[in-house]
């Protein structure tokens, strides 16, 4: 089984080193993993830019082995509407195996935070969640997946902590996918919303609406941040991606391998 997210001390979030990251990946059975540290940056300038150093990756990473596990390299890099030219230096500066592209910031406001859901009522929230990323997935062309697309429902900030409802934006959710799978993007199945918001993110309706809409790429991730939750719910991921699809993808020198499921 694979993990294709997850955060080490790499990461400014991360709390654990690569090294038992890996360990608690052979623990839980997994064949194949891909560190995805994040590289973002605060495009108010209110928070500490988040991204990590390219020496200290390369110094983590490229000579770590742990025997009977895959290991690939990513990053997660959160979109915004104008740093396709950040995204395009990041990719010159090494090669990477998979590049999974997220929306953490709206308007400014980190929106796993407070500030972001001030004055606005929960659909408000989705809705202009939902149209910032479909913004960005326009503007951008040099990310494999689409990470975690109802993130915002895990936030501790979410007043209902309720996952995002597919058929509330209906309409909104179909132009985000229908733009993936013009660009040949993939979507991930994020586990890390299970224990907070009750759900993937995101949940079965987006990934068989994906599968209709002619998504063919679909990858799973933990987003773990501590190594105890390395490959968390992966069995049930993979149970339900087998439903709908059949296999699995993982990333390598960021072209898809498909595994059946």
């Amino acid at each position: 089984m694979f993990d294709f997210h997850m955060h080490s001390i790499v990461s400014f979030d991360g709390h654990n080193t690569p090294e038992e990251m890996a360990q608690a990946a052979v623990a839980a059975g997994l064949q194949e993993i891909c560190f995805t540290d994040h590289m973002d940056a605060d495009p108010a300038g209110i928070y500490t830019d988040f991204h990590f150093s390219f020496e200290e990756y390369a110094a983590a990473y490229d000579h770590l082995q742990i025997p009977g596990l895959t290991i690939r390299r990513g990053m997660e890099f959160g979109l915004l509407e104008d740093n396709q030219a950040m995204l395009t230096e990041c990719l010159q500066k090494r090669k990477f195996d998979f590049v999974i592209g997220s929306i953490h910031f709206v308007d400014g406001e980190d929106v796993y935070f407070e500030p972001f859901w001030q004055g606005k009522t929960v659909f408000e929230a989705e809705r202009l969640y939902l149209e910032d990323m479909l913004l960005c997935l326009q503007k951008h062309e040099d990310f494999d997946v689409l990470g975690h697309l109802t993130y915002l429902s895990k936030s501790p900030a979410h007043p209902t902590h309720t996952p995002i409802p597919y058929e509330a934006h209906k309409t909104l959710v179909d132009e985000i996918l229908r733009t993936l799978v013009k660009k040949e993007k993939g979507l991930e199945i994020n586990t890390s919303g299970v224990d907070r918001c009750g759900d993937f993110l995101p949940s079965a309706a987006y990934l068989q609406r994906f599968k209709e809409l002619g998504g063919r790429i679909v990858t799973m991730g933990s987003d773990a941040h501590t190594s105890d939750r390395v490959g968390q719910y992966h069995r049930e991921a993979a149970a339900l991606l087998k439903d709908i699809f059949g296999y699995v993808c993982t990333f390598a020198d960021r072209k898809p391998i498909f595994h059946q499921l």
